[in-house]
């Protein structure tokens, strides 16, 4: 089968059924362009072996009969074994060859059954070879708005696979051929050069027999613009490779020489080729419409040329022909008359079925969310009211333990202070002890002095001195002891007032344990005059007034 509807190129050319005939021979051989789908990027069998695709094609064409009863069996073993993208094969192929034999409505049924597979396994390549061909059904009966519609549809589909990667640029090329021929049978020569050209982009992507078919058509177009010796050293170029590799096609080759002879006025060549097409014609039985146009052609050409006789057998002849296909007793014509709605109808209720299901979900998807809303209100509410318990049981439990650790805290403050005090009577006690000490040893002294005679005085003195402590001693013992007990008192003062003194801070120690003036003194190895003045100079640093107690100040930095 060929990859390519260029076959279907054919401009309107004669009155009575010429826009018909060239319809048919564009709805033909696009039929004929089957395209293999079984895997969406194989090329078709003339694509990659013209040799092998001739003898096929001959041996087809010679006996088609024996080909439908091996494609029907075929078919047949298909269904049974389920293959869907290999039935949907065969039945294009099947339906291409009856459109060959003109029998349009078994070609047409079998497109409609394959495309109503292909939409139930959602294979996009073969629905857009479908849907070409309906776009030929539909350009058939003058309807082009539909026409137009389901040609554009292919050529998105397979635009969209090509750029995926998933088809290789024949099949956009089919498309392209499609568009070129439905504006080429109605006279938009403009638009069909733009497709033309489209086809020509892909070039380098196209082997030797798809870009004969092109250049086959490119020689049409020019004939038809004019250049008539451009047209027929294409067209014969075209003629040399169909030649060697699908002579069934040069019934269109012929056919297409002899429309350009034929506008160029040489009325004899333009008989010889449209002869020479119904030799081929007969010889392969394959693009059967190409037969009709050629019997019109001769028709005219023979009127024309006053050979009246062989005009009229021609005239007969596609009457005939015309009668068998499109008659009142034609099989063909209850299915191409009204184009088989039945897809439609299908998809229209499929559509309904698709909508009546589609409803029954919504209802359910809404009667699901609305349990999940309750569900997940309940669920809310659950999680909402143990978070409150366990927050308060949270809040109780750290209320109870900053409670504790408040009273242990208070505890372990009061037993520190308690020890602190202790500590601090003590060393009070024996300072005072010295001092009482340094007193006793004093008194002793004078009372020596009075009693010269009758003691040694200087052993005395002696013994005195041995156990008498210095000032600076007995402040030494003091402060070591004072230190180990208020570790962080200095260090308290001196960040609050970086200005004290080491004198400074002898006296606040003393005021802190709230000893006198005179115990001071006698500590310290100074008048009580020096204390009072250093007491002064103290609360003058302090900033503090007389009416304010100094030794509580003092105290706050403990």
């Amino acid at each position: 089968m060929s990859l390519f509807p260029f076959d279907k190129l054919n401009i309107p050319r004669f009155p009575s059924n010429a826009l018909l005939c060239a319809t048919l021979l564009g709805l033909i051989l696009l039929i004929q362009g089957t395209v293999s789908t079984a895997q969406t990027t194989a090329q078709p069998d003339n694509y990659t072996n013209p040799v092998l695709n001739l003898q096929k094609n001959e041996a087809k064409y010679s006996n088609p009969d024996s080909s439908i009863l091996h494609l029907k069996t075929t078919i047949e073993q298909l269904r049974e074994q389920k293959d869907t993208v290999n039935l949907i094969k065969t039945l294009n192929e099947l339906s291409s060859l009856y459109a060959h034999l003109l029998d349009y409505g078994n070609s047409y049924d079998g497109y409609w059954e394959a495309l109503i597979l292909a939409d139930e396994i959602d294979h996009d390549s073969l629905k857009a070879k479908i849907y070409q061909e309906l776009g030929w059904l539909y350009s058939f009966y003058h309807r082009d708005e539909e026409a137009l519609k389901y040609f554009n549809l292919a050529l998105s589909i397979n635009k969209e696979l090509y750029e995926r990667n998933s088809i290789n640029a024949p099949y956009v090329m089919s498309d392209f051929f499609a568009l070129i021929n439905f504006y080429r049978v109605n006279g938009d020569y403009a638009k069909a050069a733009i497709y033309l050209d489209s086809c020509y982009q892909l070039k380098d992507e196209l082997g030797t027999n798809p870009m004969s078919y092109v250049l086959a058509e490119d020689g049409y177009l020019d004939g038809m613009n004019g250049d008539y010796s451009s047209a027929l050293a294409k067209l014969s170029r075209s003629m040399d490779f169909f030649e060697k590799n699908d002579r069934s096609y040069l019934i269109v080759i012929h056919t297409l020489i002899g429309d350009i002879y034929r506008k160029k006025g040489d009325l004899a060549k333009s008989a010889e080729h449209y002869n020479q097409s119904l030799r081929y014609s007969e010889a392969f039985r394959s693009h059967s419409n190409h037969k009709l146009m050629a019997h019109e052609a001769l028709a005219s050409v023979y009127s024309l040329t006053s050979q009246f006789e062989n005009a009229f057998l021609h005239s007969r002849e596609v009457n005939r022909i015309n009668s068998e296909i499109f008659g009142p007793n034609s099989k063909n014509n209850k299915h191409l008359f009204q184009i088989n709605d039945q897809y439609r109808l299908q998809k229209e209720k499929e559509k309904e079925l698709i909508k009546e299901q589609h409803i029954a979900n919504l209802e359910h998807e809404e009667r699901m969310n609305t349990m999940k809303l309750w569900l997940l209100a309940v669920v809310l509410l659950s999680l909402v009211i143990y978070g409150l318990l366990l927050v308060k049981n949270i809040r109780r439990k750290h209320k109870l333990e900053k409670k504790a650790l408040a009273d242990k805290r208070a505890m372990e403050l009061q037993k520190t202070n308690e020890i602190l005090e202790l500590k601090n009577k003590e060393l009070t006690t024996t300072a005072l002890q010295i001092i009482e000490k340094d007193e006793f040893i004093e008194k002793l002294k004078v009372n020596l002095s009075d009693d010269k005679g009758l003691v040694d005085v200087n052993s005395l003195k002696k013994m005195i001195k041995s156990v008498q402590s210095t000032p600076g001693s007995n402040w030494k013992e003091f402060e070591a002891r004072f230190t180990a007990i208020n570790q962080s008192f200095y260090e308290n003062l001196q960040k609050g007032f970086p200005e004290l003194t080491q004198a400074d801070l002898k006296i606040c120690a003393l005021v802190k344990l709230n000893f006198s003036s005179k115990e001071m003194a006698s500590l310290l190895g100074i008048s009580i005059e020096s204390v009072h003045t250093s007491r002064y100079r103290l609360r003058k640093k302090f900033d503090i007034d007389r009416n304010e107690n100094l030794v509580e100040f003092i105290a706050g930095y403990s």
